[in-house]
């Protein structure tokens, strides 16, 4: 009887597939498949942000992926495989050498040669590539022969030939949320295929809730924990598995402290060291030292920044210090650990409050804090900015202190969790005892500051990219078309706007792309919303962005002045979905009526973020032609002339009024709707050359200053006027214009 082999063979490798299936980890079988099942990340992964609208079009480039393990990255690297058209090959770095990489590049090379079809190589732990294969892959990924998808727990700017971070998006994963967590335990307890679902197992809220705190963000962790517990627990008489506080205690029973001593977290913590120290706060010096010795630090390591710091930051002012951290680091070399904890602590309460004394016992109530805390994450403004070039906004918003008066300056050094936390009360005499009310004073000076923060605080910057020399050139190009005047007015509309990387900012009624152009650079993770009132002004912007890529592209929509419903349905989102968190118009809703500025107002509402900002610029002449020829001549008409030109002068301060009574209208508007709304007004001067061109504007046959004066004036005065005006052709006519600048701030619901 004749064999057939191949046949064989496939039925042996899918029981083989099937059997490891069975037998693989709770935290691989229950991988999400899509987007949709994937939990976290919102940030990077919401609607309408980058990486999502990249993932949905087909379109992601070279990416590299990072952050601690269990957030998510193998698994949006096999949801990218089961969403694009491209062929997707992965490997290990951990397993894979030269030879792997060099099969999987002619792979790829005979499928874009032979089929156009692109290859998508995705490499986990890339970090693991030494330099040689790292150089061995640039090539392909330059010449576009595979496009990269990289994974690593490690800083890729330090970990990653910077080659090829160059050349690749970065994004940032963050930690799972506890109600993150919740919904994948759920998940696993109650799926069928995949997780628990057919097995009667209970899990007790105190059990739930240990597994979730100790977790600490790592899914992956969450989920080995709820698999052993439930494999190792034997049924009751019931025939139910329960899971107690007990079983999930020995199931997961520590929290990890995440410190690499050679990568962020060694060289962040030691920088929130050195910055709290300075900062003269013993409470977040304290806490970061605790850090560092509960991860295993060399002791030695951090008695020598502390000499550093004795000398660079302490100095002149307290000559002892540098005396003081030497003799506690001999004291160190003398006793060794444990007991040596104490001159290092006693080194650090010195220079962050400066003499002898046993508060150090202080030190021990932070190491408490590390081994509990859930979070401990080093504040962003805290961290070392000098590694990552500033890409992520680390070390962004750090107040110098000795910038500030007595070299002191209220701002956080604790992570947002603990802020507030006390670990070092000084006592009542000697030294201390003279620091004590100046540490309470600071104590409440850095609280108030924390409080008036908060509602600003939009989180990290989870992504990367390189910079694009081609969208600033353009940038720069657009905005010197639109004329000097314009672009300055543009730079007083924007400024001090904090715009962040993933914002969603909406441009209302624009006309053109000037006052977009601020948003298209800041928001650059995000997206830039356009709406334009006609179509004959869509394709004239949609013309001026062919030369950016796809992705920086600003979305153009059409939705006509008077028809303000348009909006919802042009987004083509549910409500309350992919909100802004910016909404900007200059001159928005001159032609519409007040039933529709209100519709427009109650749109804009329902589309705005918590906390969203709103700038709206009303800009009006505060003279009319009239006016302005009457500066201008002084006293030089008389009678009936200077009659004649002071009456349409008065006329025409009647219509302009309208303009700033709009503006008064759309301010009570936002404030009904829950908007706080600062007003700033100035004026600005210019001159008018008067020219055949205008005065056809002015006078001609289906002008609208014409309609205004033949309701106001007669029409032997309509012609005198004319007449004035026509006879100074050539001159400079003064014309001073008002602007109104509304910024709106969305309150929080109640």
């Amino acid at each position: 009887m004749r064999r057939d082999d191949g046949a064989v063979s496939d039925l042996f490798s899918h029981q083989g597939e099937q059997a490891r299936r069975r037998i693989a980890p709770l935290a691989d079988r229950l991988r999400p498949r899509t987007l949709d099942d994937f939990v976290g990340q919102a940030a990077i992964l919401g609607p309408g942000r980058l990486l999502r609208r990249a993932i949905a079009a087909d379109r992601v480039g070279n990416l590299i992926l990072h952050g601690p393990p269990g957030t998510g990255k193998t698994t949006l690297a096999r949801i990218i495989a089961g969403s694009t058209r491209a062929h997707f090959s992965s490997l290990n770095a951990v397993l894979a050498g030269v030879k792997d990489l060099r099969a999987e590049v002619d792979a790829a090379k005979v499928r874009l040669e032979h089929h156009g079809l692109r290859t998508i190589l995705f490499i986990d732990e890339v970090h693991r590539f030494n330099s040689a294969q790292q150089d061995a892959l640039l090539p392909w990924v330059e010449n576009g022969t595979v496009t990269l998808i990289g994974a690593t727990t490690e800083n890729p700017y330090f970990e990653v030939n910077k080659a090829l971070v160059s050349r690749s998006r970065l994004f940032r994963l963050q930690p799972l949320e506890p109600e993150d967590l919740r919904l994948l335990l759920e998940r696993a307890l109650a799926d069928p295929e995949h997780g628990f679902g057919q097995r009667p197992v209970e899990l007790s809220e105190p059990a739930a809730a240990h597994l979730l705190d100790v977790a600490g963000g790592d899914a992956r962790s969450l989920l080995n924990a709820l698999e052993l517990a439930v494999e190792t627990t034997e049924a009751d008489a019931d025939g139910v598995i329960r899971i107690d506080l007990a079983i999930a205690e020995e199931s997961i029973q520590q929290r990890a402290v995440l410190y690499d001593k050679q990568g962020d977290a060694h060289f962040d913590t030691i920088s929130a060291f050195i910055k709290s120290i300075r900062g003269s706060d013993p409470d977040a010096a304290l806490f970061w030292l605790a850090r560092m010795v509960e991860a295993g630090e060399n002791p030695r390591f951090i008695l020598r920044r502390l000499l550093i710091s004795a000398g660079e930051d302490i100095g002149l002012a307290d000559p002892q210090a540098m005396v003081v951290v030497e003799a506690c680091a001999a004291a160190f070399d003398r006793v060794g650990l444990p007991e040596g904890l104490y001159p290092l602590a006693h080194a650090t309460l010195y220079l962050a409050g400066t003499e002898k004394s046993n508060s150090s016992l202080g030190f021990f109530d932070a190491v408490k804090a590390v081994r509990e805390a859930r979070r401990q994450q080093v504040p962003a403004h805290l961290r070392d900015a000098n590694r990552d070039g500033q890409a992520f906004g680390d070390g962004v918003g750090y107040r110098y202190p000795h910038a500030y008066a007595d070299h002191w300056v209220a701002q956080q050094y604790l992570p947002r969790a603990l802020q507030g936390e006390v670990f070092w009360q000084p006592g009542a005499l000697g030294w201390e005892g003279g620091l004590r009310k100046r540490l309470q004073q600071r104590r409440a000076a850095q609280l108030a500051a924390a409080a008036e923060t908060a509602a600003d605080d939009r989180g990290d910057l989870l992504s990367s990219s390189p910079d694009d020399p081609l969208l600033n050139r353009w940038l720069q190009r657009q905005a010197g078309a639109e004329g000097e005047r314009l672009d300055r007015l543009r730079q007083r509309f924007w400024q001090d706007a904090a715009i962040g990387r993933l914002d969603r900012v909406l441009v209302v009624d624009a006309r053109s792309l000037l006052w977009a152009l601020d948003p298209l650079e800041a928001a650059s993770e995000g997206e830039v919303v356009l709406t334009t009132p006609s179509a004959t002004v869509l394709d004239r912007l949609q013309a001026q962005l062919q030369l950016l890529d796809q992705l920086r592209r600003p979305r153009l929509l059409t939705v006509a002045p008077d028809a303000p419903d348009q909006l919802q349905t042009q987004l083509a989102a549910p409500l309350g979905e992919g909100r802004f968190e910016w909404i900007a118009a200059r001159q928005p809703w001159r032609l519409c009526s007040a039933e529709q500025r209100l519709a427009w107002l109650e749109q804009l509402t329902a589309l705005a973020a918590p906390g969203a900002r709103a700038r709206l610029l009303f800009t009006h002449p505060l003279q009319g032609p009239a006016g302005s020829l009457r500066a201008h001549l002084g006293s030089t008409p008389a009678g009936t002339a200077l009659a004649v030109l002071e009456s349409a002068a008065s006329k025409e301060q009647e219509w302009l009024a309208g303009d700033v009574e709009m503006a008064d209208r759309v301010q009570e508007g936002l404030e009904a709707l829950g908007w706080s709304v600062q007003r700033h007004v100035w004026e600005e001067a210019l001159e008018l050359p008067l020219s055949d061109a205008l005065l056809e504007r002015w006078f001609g046959k289906e002008a609208s200053y014409r309609k205004h004066l033949a309701a106001a004036l007669p029409a032997a005065d309509r012609k005198g006027l004319e007449s004035l005006f026509r006879e100074r052709r050539g001159t400079n006519l003064p014309q001073p214009l008002g602007h109104i600048l509304l910024l709106a701030h969305r309150l929080p619901g109640p």
